[in-house]
């Protein structure tokens, strides 16, 4: 297998180790389950349970510190998702499509409430904005 193929495998198991500890697990699960499913005559509902099985296993491994587990967990899907493609050359792009649509999208700015109060008969300015000069208040995530 080329550099560029194991690259992309390398991704494609990192992306869904990732994934296995995020709200979207259920759709990345669905699409890496089809896609897998596809290439082997298997179950997509049977790869779906291996990968809520693997889900599990990491997820005891990272709340014990066994990082050799967690390490254990992403091989294993790295390898199954290598046999794929050298099954199938042409899923290359398929997975390529699929890392695109499950990676992390840009971090957006969140609009936040401030609540300001002024008390203690003070008779100097109060001055109250969201942004003042090049101080901004809000929080990127």
């Amino acid at each position: 297998m080329d550099a560029e193929l194991t690259a992309l495998v390398t991704a494609g198991a990192t992306t869904l180790v990732q994934q296995m500890a995020t709200d979207a697990w259920a759709r990345t699960r669905d699409r890496v389950a089809a896609f897998l499913a596809r290439r082997s005559s298997a179950d997509p509902d049977a790869v779906a349970a291996e990968l809520d099985a693997a889900r599990a296993e990491l997820a005891t491994a990272r709340q014990d510190g066994d990082e050799q587990t967690a390490a254990d967990v992403q091989g294993a899907w790295r390898l199954r998702m290598r046999r794929a493609l050298q099954d199938d050359p042409e899923a290359a792009a398929e997975l390529r499509t699929l890392l695109d649509e499950l990676a992390p999208q840009e971090p957006a700015w969140h609009i936040g409430t401030v609540n300001n109060s002024v008390t203690g008969g003070s008779s100097h300015v109060v001055i109250q904005a969201g942004t003042i000069g090049k101080q901004s208040i809000g929080r990127q995530d």
